[in-house]
């Protein structure tokens, strides 16, 4: 979807990966070679993307570091777009609302990193009919086109794995209004 409304290939990328997650961030040589595209190219679109103010920049030594700029009025709509360009929103949608006690829902992985491997990894929080979370997996995946893996925790094994499953890393797709509460998340 993305790649039919802006042509440059590098331009979505680079969309993808600052506006899925908005707290990461990169620089340049280290999004060239993440993003398999030249220096230059990568170069050009970083500039025109900053000249935006859609992303802003820092600097840690010698390296300029880039990442969304979240105070943007169209930084909500972007990630908006981007998860729907993923299918992210049909995800949700088709699996997190139709399974019974869900917590929470953690997009973790490259995804949550804004790289587009094909294989989206979540983690849910909560109990869940797993024949059932079979079956919604397998419908998403057709609909969404990429390959879905899920892992089930119960809300008191969370803090043990939270490390392991790098959730400082991921994004939240969804939560409830209650764990929202008891989060400070509101």
């Amino acid at each position: 979807m993305l790649d039919s409304l802006i042509t440059s290939k590098t331009r979505v990328k680079l969309l993808l990966k600052f506006f899925l997650n908005g707290e990461t961030q990169g620089y340049l040589r280290g999004l060239a070679d993440e993003l398999h595209e030249s220096t230059n190219a990568v170069r050009v679109e970083l500039n025109r993307l900053t000249d935006a103010g859609l992303l802003e920049t820092s600097s840690e030594g010698r390296i300029k570091l880039y990442r969304a700029n979240k105070k943007h009025k169209l930084f909500p709509d972007l990630q908006n777009l981007v998860k729907k360009n993923l299918g992210l929103d049909q995800l949700v949608d088709n699996i997190i609302h139709k399974l019974g006690d869900v917590r929470r829902a953690y997009l973790t992985g490259d995804y949550a990193q804004g790289t587009d491997s094909g294989i989206v990894d979540m983690v849910l929080v909560g109990n869940v009919n797993h024949e059932y979370l079979h079956y919604l997996v397998t419908q998403a995946e057709h609909i969404i086109k990429k390959k879905i893996r899920v892992l089930v925790v119960r809300e008191d094994e969370l803090p043990e794995l939270a490390d392991r499953l790098k959730l400082d890393r991921s994004v939240v797709l969804w939560e409830t209004e209650q764990t929202t509460k008891e989060t400070g998340n509101e």
